[in-house]
């Protein structure tokens, strides 16, 4: 045992030696000063203060108690998103006199107890509608000296208790992209130094604040391709039938008048029926009596009339129409007057005469024979005035008109178009108090005309090389015209109520069109283009707010 605890001694004697100096290395260290901040070295900081030049990004190494930063002349250009989410307890930034061009969506996130945001003389352009989400202690803002040329919409709604706001020193061109910020500035609370547009010339160096709204027309439209039918078809007719919509489409390529039904869930044409046509060239719906009737125009075979029986839900033919009087159609009009349903047929054979048709109690019947042998191409049916009045187009003579005689309840010829001696179709509308026709020309430009009371004059000439096809229409109180071409794309011209003319207003990718035909279908405005060379296409008319 003495052994023992003769060999244990020194042990106990290095234990009690290294508690020692333990114990003793604790006293020290206690004594020591407190650690210094970290603070890169581009910066001089406190515990709670930064002050940054020349870095050559946001300092990441900064003390987390940080409440104010200041950067100046920066090495950088682009604020990255989440480039300060290290400092939440930021509540002054002072980004001045750097070179930023950019900032990022969501650069300030995590900054919820910001209140002085300074962005001052830097080379920024643009800023996103989101770049100062999350800011909801902000009251401070500056971006003087900029070169701001616009600000997205409702930028500065996440700040909700924004008082002071500086603009002043960019390049706002003050066009639709700014018209939102006359509107927030005529409502909002926040102090707003006074801003001046740079552009356009007609606002240069006017106060923002001052522009009257109704200076900015902001509100345009477009015609985008809706819907494609992978066929030709040479006629287009939309019509109403047990309150619903159809659309009769003439396409001999597939020998038939097709009828197509708008499916108002999936906003769609879908197929409905065919009615055999092997040489189809117009098919015109007529809703008679609440009943429902197709006439079939075809060059060759014979035309005939079809009825719609709803027992059978079928079209069955219902009567011929005089091949010694209808040789070769190329039009179609169906009209109403004092009552009585009528149609017209615009032939076009050497031998045929265009001939009008009136119904009585159970089919079509020959009522009267118009401008024989002149080889006709399109008619108008115009409704003006209480004088129901026809015009009938030849490429071989000046278009006629004709005014309805309710004495001898007949059309009689009242002069001619001589303004034009060769259009292929002409269309009529109205604008204001005026009266205007529109005369497509294979060779040659396109007219307009303007009735004077007396005599047509022409207001305005289209260029239209290999045009078959044109149409006047109106939606939501906007006019159009569409004109088609064998040779190039179609163009839509818009009315220009100020210089009462029309302007091109856009490019359809549509080729050898053989109609046009404007259908409101429900909340969506229809364009139909029924093409001879490939697919017929469906345009919407959209309104587009640029000051969106």
């Amino acid at each position: 045992m003495a052994g023992l605890r003769a060999r244990r001694g020194p042990e106990l004697r290095l234990l009690a030696l290294l508690a020692l100096g333990f114990c003793l290395t604790l006293q020290v260290s206690a004594k020591r000063p407190p650690k210094t901040p970290p603070c890169p070295p581009s910066c001089s900081c406190t515990r709670d203060t930064a002050f940054c030049v020349d870095s050559k990004a946001v300092p990441r190494n900064l003390p987390s108690e940080v409440i104010s930063l200041t950067l100046v002349n920066a090495a950088f250009s682009e604020i990255q998103d989440g480039a300060f989410a290290h400092l939440p307890l930021l509540q002054f930034l002072l980004l001045n006199s750097n070179k930023f061009t950019l900032i990022g969506d969501n650069a300030f996130t995590g900054l919820s107890h910001l209140q002085y945001l300074f962005i001052e003389n830097n080379d920024i352009w643009a800023l996103s509608k989101f770049t100062f989400r999350g800011l909801k202690s902000l009251t401070h803002l500056s971006l003087a000296n900029n070169n701001l040329q616009t600000l997205p919409r409702d930028i500065f709604r996440p700040l909700d208790i924004l008082n002071d706001l500086d603009l002043r020193g960019n390049s706002l061109n003050c066009d639709c992209k700014v018209k939102w910020l006359v509107e927030w500035l005529a409502h909002t609370n926040t102090t707003v130094a006074p801003i001046y547009c740079a552009s356009p010339p007609r606002f240069q160096e006017h106060k923002v604040q001052d522009l009257p709204l109704r200076e900015f027309d902001c509100i345009t439209t477009d015609f985008v391709l809706y819907q494609t039918l992978s066929f030709p078809a040479v006629s287009a007719e939309p019509f109403l039938y047990s309150s619903d919509l159809y659309l009769a489409l003439a396409q001999p390529g597939v020998s038939a008048c097709t009828i197509l039904k708008w499916d108002y869930v999936e906003r769609q044409l879908r197929d409905y029926d065919r009615i055999p046509a092997p040489s189809a060239v117009h098919c015109k719906p007529m809703v008679v009596d609440s009943q429902l009737y197709v006439v079939v125009a075809q060059l060759f075979g014979g035309s005939y009339i079809y009825h719609w029986d709803p027992n059978t839900t079928r079209f069955t033919k219902l009567q011929d129409i005089d091949p010694q009087r209808v040789r070769k159609p190329n039009d179609l009009e169906a009209f109403r007057i004092d009552g009585d349903w009528y149609f017209a047929v615009a032939d076009s054979s050497k031998a045929g005469a265009t001939s009008l048709y009136r119904w009585h109690q159970n089919g079509f019947y020959s009522h009267q024979a118009l401008h024989p042998w002149h080889r006709d191409t399109d008619l108008e049916f115009v409704d003006g005035e209480g004088k129901p009045r026809l015009i009938v187009s030849s490429s071989s003579q000046a278009p006629v008109i004709y005014q309805w005689s309710r004495t001898q309840k007949q059309f009689v010829a009242q002069g001619e178009v001589t303004q034009v001696p060769d259009a292929q179709a002409v269309k009529h509308f109205r604008a204001g108090r005026d009266s205007y026709l529109c005369l497509s020309r294979y060779i040659g430009d396109s007219k307009i005309l303007r009735w004077e009371g007396t005599r047509f004059s022409e207001v305005q000439a289209l260029p239209s090389r290999g045009s078959l096809a044109l149409q006047p229409f109106l939606v939501g109180g906007r006019r159009y015209l569409a004109l088609g071409s064998d040779f190039s794309f179609t163009q839509i011209y818009q009315w220009d109520e100020g210089r009462q003319k029309f302007v091109r207003f856009q490019e359809l990718a549509v080729q050898a069109p053989r109609a046009f035909c404007y259908m409101p279908a429900g909340d969506a405005q229809l364009l139909l283009a029924p093409s001879f060379k490939g697919q017929t296409l469906v345009y919407r008319h959209v309104v587009v707010d640029l000051s969106a």
